[in-house]
């Protein structure tokens, strides 16, 4: 991007409180280290295990508390449902370290933010359970929104998804595929050699898009089981959520570390559910505060 060039308004929206206009935060409340959750509520929970807390900040779906854990300052963020989401929250936070809202023109030298998406997700293979930790080491957008961005080749696994289209026999008339790697440096600090690496897919849907019928039928009934089949350098896709790749691939044009770790709550393939999942987040919540 030019660094000369100014912002108009219309690109970013400033509030009259100096706040960026969705999730509502100004750039001195930024923070390095962010969690990121899709529930608001879980907000709070994380927050919980904050020794301090500076702010409490919530508009929409865009909750946002920032702390000390232990001496480490930490801001946690909700970007509730959908890659959409991710987009908004990315962009944002990223204009907030990069960009200065009185010029509206890129700051000089590049801050780098970290951020790790902490969720829930429903398993695709057999041998990854109920309870498991599935970090998205590498990430599949059925969303396409990395699509309308310049240089998504850059950050992109050509490779796995040229295979992957041709495995599935992709619909023409869905979005392309695209797919991201984690931040290598984060997953080592995150998972520490005791949680899964998971191949995952990000899925732009909760029902169709993960094969789930309720009442209307699908445009291909098999598309989950070629997903099951499918294997990139003898590995499986293991899981299904909604943001990872979004989250991964917006963070990589923009010069950030970003990635997903998810709590599984649902075996698909073996028909399995559980509702009363909140205390495995929550030791998946202690984990990732302790190794931030």
């Amino acid at each position: 991007m030019n660094a000369e060039r100014i912002i108009p308004p219309s690109e970013l929206i400033i509030n009259g409180d100096g706040s960026a206009f969705h999730i509502h935060l100004r750039p001195e409340q930024l923070r390095d280290n962010i969690v990121l959750v899709g529930d608001p509520g879980r907000v709070d929970m994380v927050a919980s295990y904050f020794d301090e807390i500076d702010y409490d900040i919530q508009s929409r779906e865009f909750h946002a508390i920032a702390g000390k854990y232990k001496g480490k300052e930490i801001l946690c963020l909700s970007h509730g449902i959908g890659p959409d989401n991710i987009e908004i929250v990315v962009t944002e936070l990223d204009a907030l370290a990069n960009i200065d809202f009185a010029t509206r023109k890129v700051n000089p030298v590049h801050r780098c933010l970290n951020m790790v998406r902490v969720g829930t997700s429903g398993s695709l293979q057999e041998d990854i359970h109920i309870g498991d930790f599935v970090i998205a080491s590498k990430a599949t957008g059925f969303d396409g929104i990395l699509n309308f961005y310049a240089d998504r080749d850059k950050v992109c696994d050509l490779d796995f998804e040229r295979k992957f289209v041709e495995h599935t026999g992709w619909n023409r008339t869905w979005a392309a595929p695209y797919t991201v790697d984690a931040d290598r440096s984060l997953v080592d600090r995150i998972g520490q050699g005791e949680m899964v690496e998971g191949s995952t897919i990000a899925a732009v849907g909760f029902y169709a898009p993960q094969g789930r019928q309720v009442r209307l039928e699908l445009t291909d009934p098999d598309l989950n089981e070629k997903i099951e089949s499918f294997r990139f350098d003898g590995r499986p896709v293991t899981n299904f959520e909604m943001e990872s790749a979004c989250l991964q691939g917006l963070a990589r044009l923009l010069g950030h570390k970003a990635m997903t770790v998810c709590c599984i709550i649902a075996e698909r393939r073996l028909n399995n559910a559980n509702t009363d999942y909140k205390p495995s987040v929550a030791r998946l919540v202690q984990t990732v505060l302790e190794r931030f």
